[in-house]
């Protein structure tokens, strides 16, 4: 976003100026917390084994350690997401990255399953409003040009905080037992909500009425139809919805498939998985930095580039299940996958703030949030761990590159709408808070 000079008037209004140490201080804390984020949501997956020898449970059971999180995280990211846009992003961001950490916490002293799985909720509960305040911090902390080469840097946080999550998810419950594991990876993220506390943030805008005509106190459901209304962003969030669907599978099975299939000892499927999604922190920048270079030529490049990375990785993941016998293939394919199946993030998620009014960036991000796990990721661990139970989860992997395919066609109906509605988004003026 372009620097605006503040308002003349009687009061001295501080101008909200981008780029320079405060928004790579942005950048920074907010690249860690979620880091930690990640860890969190994904040290459960690294001990599955583990948990079902202590409390005998399936592997749908299984799956829904993870999705509880993820349909928590859908009930209030929309809530969060509107008192993020209407009160302050910076701390809304403390006050969720200290709650989820407070609920990780809780994961290790629980008895049962039960207990385990409503512990897991309120992780998703903190989690709820994270994306869509960070989203909205960086989108105004950098100029528009930068967008998605800025949103995948924070976003290759998520693969790091993943493959931290499932390494030492693996080897903690190994030595030590895996509720201990919940306990070490809650800590950091009580010290990170006080430094979210104190970053530059910006005055929420009100939307006194946008060009899809958002108006300000609208309820959810008037503001959700018009923004929906949007074509280019409807179809970005069901692309995106699509992708993310594919990677929350992966995130929770591959240390399970690895050991299952005799690629890695009990407890050691972790650290391969962590492996590749050590190589995704390549492809989440990568993909901002290539879309953003290729936007420069080709106005519609934000959604054509997922388009096309989302089927490619789609290919590649399904020749690297059906390289299962082939050890030494299948970690190949896997790793090229790794790079190629982030490569959408950056610009998808540039595109979510790029074609809606300032004041409703958070709403937009959050609505992102809502669609990826209502149409897909909440259901796909469990999903996945059905179809385990009937026909093993070697072939169970096998229908997850259905969900990329989807990912392309959709981003690219998209991409037929996209520069109309870029143009009908306001400039606003920013005030420093």
């Amino acid at each position: 976003m372009d620097n605006f000079n503040p308002p003349t008037g009687d009061i001295d209004h501080k101008k909200y100026t981008t780029g320079g140490w405060p928004a790579h201080k942005t950048l920074i804390i907010l690249f860690v917390i979620y880091l930690s984020d990640y860890a969190d949501r994904s040290v459960v997956a690294s001990m599955i084994n583990f948990i079902k020898q202590d409390w005998n449970i399936t592997d749908a059971q299984a799956g829904w350690l993870i999705s509880i999180v993820l349909l928590f995280i859908t009930v209030f990211t929309m809530p969060a997401a509107i008192l993020i846009d209407r009160w302050s992003r910076r701390k809304m961001v403390a006050i969720m990255t200290f709650f989820w950490s407070v609920a990780t916490l809780a994961c290790a002293f629980t008895k049962s399953y039960t207990q385990l799985l409503i512990a897991r909720a309120f992780i998703g509960i903190g989690e709820a409003g994270y994306a869509p305040g960070g989203s909205a911090m960086l989108a105004a902390a950098y100029r528009e040009e930068d967008r998605a080469k800025v949103l995948g840097l924070w976003n290759a946080s998520i693969p790091l905080g993943m493959g931290i999550g499932l390494a030492a998810g693996g080897i903690i419950a190994r030595r030590w037992g895996w509720h201990h594991a919940f306990g070490i990876v809650a800590f950091p993220g009580m010290l990170l909500a006080l430094g979210a506390w104190f970053l530059p943030d910006y005055k929420s805008v009100k939307v006194e009425e946008s060009a899809a005509g958002l108006k300000e106190g609208e309820s959810f459901i008037a503001q959700s139809i018009k923004i929906f209304r949007i074509p280019s962003l409807t179809f970005a969030y069901l692309g995106f919805a699509m992708n993310v669907s594919a990677t929350t599978a992966l995130m929770s099975w591959l240390p399970t498939y690895f050991e299952r299939t005799g690629i890695a000892k009990e407890g050691q499927g972790g650290m391969i998985s962590s492996g590749i999604f050590a190589l995704v922190l390549f492809g989440a920048p990568l993909g901002g930095v290539i879309a953003d270079r290729w936007r420069k030529t080709y106005k519609k490049a934000r959604m054509m580039f997922p388009a096309i990375t989302s089927l490619i990785a789609s290919a590649i993941l399904m020749a690297a299940t059906l390289s299962v016998h082939d050890k030494t293939m299948l970690l190949v394919l896997f790793a090229v996958f790794g790079v190629c199946v982030t490569l959408f993030v950056a610009p998808a998620a540039a595109v979510t703030q790029d074609v809606v009014h300032p004041g409703l960036r958070a709403f937009s991000y959050g609505m992102c949030v809502l669609v990826q796990h209502v149409l897909g990721d909440i259901w796909s661990p469990p999903l996945v761990g059905k179809i385990s139970d009937i026909i093993g989860l070697e072939h169970a992997l096998m229908f997850v590159p259905i969900y990329g395919v989807f990912a392309a066609m959709l981003f690219y109906i998209g991409s037929r709408f996209y520069e109309r509605d870029l143009e009908r988004v306001e400039k606003i003026e920013l005030e420093a808070e």
